[in-house]
């Protein structure tokens, strides 16, 4: 074995051990999700090149442990055999994290699959001064945390109430999370103050008269991180209806990471110093206005 080039092996995904010339060899997943075929593939290089075990990390994805430097091109060779990649650490794109979506869960508002994929396509392992972290979830119940990445995406649904079709029977008033809903079952009235909508869509989901619809789109967390120093991303732009629109926001904030980062500083860190002010001006100019967080 000759000399090792720690660096350059972590850059792909080799993440060094206590046990030296060891390494826990951290695979790509987009979504969450593998193949039963990669499993399979999984589970041949574990047994052989590992100690027969998978450490699932707190991303959705895998590391096998205890592979040895002198086998990191046969083990390479074998995975790629089964359709699996070994991810990527280091100052980057790190894996893009989602739940299952609207694709499986009852309560979904979005294809959290399709985004995911998407986001690993356009962003996936590019390079910029620290890592940068993508999570998408597909509603307000928030299974991948959102607001500790760098940029969350949650899905969202903005409500309309249409009074012809309601019933008054206050479900939708039981439901709202932000307590934006009243309604006078005796009097048949029912107000919606919309500045206190979080775009959760429950009233929409739980009407029984189909008086609440809505249009269903993104809510967008920046600035998030979870680590040695915690920091809940904030919502600085109001709910994003077009993919375009979304992507160009994401161009926007990681150009503006990647400009304004000094090495080794996340994106928290950088706007707490240099203001988020100058982030919201960037973003104005292709969404026309921003929020408060």
């Amino acid at each position: 074995m000759g000399e090792i080039d720690y660096k350059t092996l972590k850059k792909g995904g080799f993440m060094r051990q206590k046990q030296p010339g060891y390494f826990s060899m951290r695979l790509k997943a987009v979504g969450g999700q593998y193949t039963t075929e990669q499993l399979a593939t999984i589970k041949k290089v574990a047994d052989t090149y590992g100690k027969g075990y998978i450490h699932l990390t707190s991303r959705q994805g895998v590391e096998i442990p205890f592979i040895h430097a002198d086998n990191i091109d046969a083990v390479k060779e074998a995975l790629a055999k089964g359709g699996v990649e070994v991810g990527v650490c280091g100052p980057r794109v790190r894996t893009i994290t989602a739940c299952q979506g609207n694709a499986v869960c009852p309560t979904g508002l979005i294809n959290t699959t399709r985004l995911a994929e998407e986001l690993d396509k356009r962003y996936g392992g590019r390079e910029l001064p620290h890592k940068f972290k993508f999570g998408v979830t597909g509603c307000h119940n928030n299974c991948l945390k959102t607001e500790e990445n760098d940029l969350g995406i949650k899905g969202g649904l903005d409500p309309k109430w249409d009074g012809s079709q309601c019933i008054y029977c206050g479900l939708c008033q039981a439901v709202c999370i932000g307590k934006a809903i009243t309604v006078d079952k005796k009097e048949k009235t029912l107000a919606f103050d919309h500045s206190k909508c979080l775009f959760c869509g429950k009233c929409v989901q739980s009407c029984p008269a189909g008086a609440w619809d809505g249009e269903r789109g993104y809510v967008v967390s920046i600035g998030g991180m979870y680590g040695n120093r915690i920091s809940v991303g904030k919502t600085i732009l109001p709910i994003i209806y077009d993919d375009t629109e979304l992507f160009a926001i994401i161009d926007t904030v990681l150009d503006f990471f990647e400009k304004n980062a000094r090495p080794g500083e996340r994106s928290r860190a950088m706007l707490d110093r240099i203001g988020w002010d100058k982030l919201e001006d960037e973003l104005k100019k292709i969404t026309g206005k921003t929020q408060p967080a």
